[in-house]
């Protein structure tokens, strides 16, 4: 690993570095040099020569009436390491401290319905992704699916080996399918509300989400993500009343 990218992982920034640096191999040396020599702002050099001070990789003296700023000798930065260590052991604690509460913001606020979007191939697989996330994690590791054949060709482009990675992971599907075709991979049943005709989008019902699936008015697919408890028990009740009633 580079020197710069070494002090950059230190915590450093790019103008910290370059300012460093220049000191380094200037040694003694004004602001006005320095920020010529590191080719940063003078006003933004100093700035940067101050923190360098606190963090014990530089000093100053005067002569002359001029101030000049040195570089500490480079074993330095191994102090400067365990300060950074310190640091983050403390900022570590605090974010175990805060993230009770914060749980609790974000819970109330998951109440609240969140709608997201997404396009293309890609979006699709975003989709299908998350329901596999999401019943992987669910304690009922089952969803219900309304099957259209208007969308079903466009899918799986995006994720060929969903249906298999959701087997692999145990997550049971029911599907009520508009329109012919369809097929079953394991861990999941299939019924027909209609055999001849379709519909334009393709509905999942997952712990907490409604996911969407259509095509827009070029042909391509678009997705999105309910994020409802409300729409999600209503459409599941919806679903499970019809699964009753169809052969």
């Amino acid at each position: 690993m580079s020197i710069h990218a070494t002090l950059k992982q230190l915590g450093l920034s790019d103008k910290e570095i370059r300012v460093y640096l220049a000191l380094l191999h200037a040694g003694p040396s004004s602001v006005r040099t320095l920020a010529s020599s590191a080719e940063v702002n003078r006003g933004t050099t100093y700035d940067i020569l101050k923190i360098l001070i606190k963090r014990g990789l530089v000093s100053y003296y005067h002569q002359d009436k001029h101030q000049y700023f040195l570089a500490e000798d480079p074993e330095k930065l191994k102090g400067f390491l365990a300060d950074r260590i310190h640091e983050l052991e403390e900022s570590k604690t605090a974010v175990e401290n805060i993230i009770p509460e914060l749980k609790s913001v974000y819970d109330r606020a998951e109440d609240k319905p969140v709608v997201k979007y997404y396009q293309g191939v890609k979006g699709i697989k975003t989709v299908l992704n998350d329901v596999l996330d999401v019943m992987l994690e669910a304690e009922d590791k089952e969803y219900y699916v309304y099957s259209a054949s208007d969308i079903r060709q466009h899918l799986y482009d995006g994720f060929p080996n969903f249906a298999k990675e959701r087997v692999k992971r145990k997550i049971r599907c029911k599907v009520i399918a508009m329109g012919s075709g369809g097929q079953l991979w394991g861990m999941d049943e299939r019924k027909w509300l209609s055999k001849t005709e379709g519909s334009p989008t393709y509905m999942l019902i997952y712990h907490r989400k409604i996911g969407l699936i259509s095509l827009d008015k070029q042909k391509q697919p678009i997705g999105m993500i309910i994020a409802d408890p409300g729409l999600y028990q209503t459409n599941k009740m919806i679903f499970e009343y019809l699964w009753k009633t169809l052969i």
